[in-house]
């Protein structure tokens, strides 16, 4: 949707700021392709830091997993980057959204973000 319409980005990451958890959950995953790659980082991983900023501390489950996916997804191409996006808010990352961000990251990077 967003590689056709880019122009729905801001409306997108709006979504984040939603009460309704699938909105939420919704302005993340929106960012990922069906390839499983991110549209996004392409043009501008402040976008998809953002997005991921306004949903950091969700209690709910399937918004910490969905932008836990996008992480994963995005560290694919940006894993420097990911990484110390990830770093630089471990201790406020739910536990979830972290080991969905980090999964695919080599082991020597999962455990240096798993350490307390």
């Amino acid at each position: 949707m967003l590689e056709k319409y880019p122009e729905l980005i801001d409306t997108v990451k709006g979504w984040a700021g939603a009460k309704n958890i699938w909105a939420q959950r919704a302005s993340a995953v929106s960012f990922i392709t069906t390839s499983n790659a991110v549209y996004a980082t392409r043009h501008n991983l402040k976008d998809i830091f953002e997005v991921v900023d306004t949903l950091l501390c969700s209690g709910e489950d399937l918004v910490q997993k969905g932008y836990g996916w996008l992480l994963k997804a995005t560290s694919i191409h940006h894993q420097k980057e990911v990484f110390a996006f990830v770093m630089t808010r471990k201790t406020n990352m739910p536990r979830t959204a972290l080991r969905y961000a980090i999964e695919k990251m080599p082991m020597q990077l999962k455990r240096q973000a798993m350490k307390n």
